[in-house]
């Protein structure tokens, strides 16, 4: 059954991975024809008449969109990976986690100079990975235009890190 709302296809998920937290657990959005399909429409609607070259998804979840939009739209999709995923000469970064520090990569033909790129995600919470793919976006001579994402945690303020607009396709106030 279809159900009116891509909010009604997230399951929230009370006390994960630790009390007091609500998690916002998209695999059911996933797992539902409709609500994938819905899902994959109305982050495109979203960027709509916005002009870009191609697309960069980080590792995995903005694998998840940003290929079928990318395919939709008939634009490259650009790996954001990993350390050590990519086969072919690199550039990377690192940024902060909650616990730690990450480093991610993209091949370094990737983007060409001057391309305009939308990056894709499931979720914008504290801005960690989406800040860092900007970086690499434009170390390669890229001009992010846009960063979209299925769902967007306002509470956490993510969106605050990013300085390019932000499109997103649920938002929930809270953390």
């Amino acid at each position: 059954m279809i159900k009116e709302s891509l909010k009604d296809y997230v399951l929230s998920i009370p006390d994960f991975p630790e009390p007091g937290i609500i998690f916002r657990d998209i695999t059911s959005v996933l797992q539902d024809e409709d609500g994938l399909q819905m899902a994959i429409d109305e982050m495109q609607k979203l960027v709509e008449g916005i002009d870009f070259d191609v697309i960069a998804g980080a590792e995995s979840r903005g694998f998840i969109f940003g290929t079928p939009i990318a395919y939709n739209l008939h634009k490259p999709f650009a790996l954001v990976r990993k350390k050590g995923k990519l086969p072919r000469e690199t550039i990377e970064t690192s940024y902060e986690l909650e616990y730690g520090t990450a480093t991610i990569e993209m091949h370094k033909d990737s983007i060409v100079p001057g391309q305009k790129v939308l990056i894709v995600d499931d979720l914008i919470a504290t801005g960690g990975t989406l800040e860092a793919t900007i970086r690499l976006v434009e170390q390669l001579g890229g001009e992010v235009v846009g960063v979209l994402v299925l769902m967007e945690l306002k509470g956490l303020n993510g969106r605050n890190k990013i300085k390019c607009p932000v499109y997103s396709a649920i938002q929930y106030e809270g953390k």
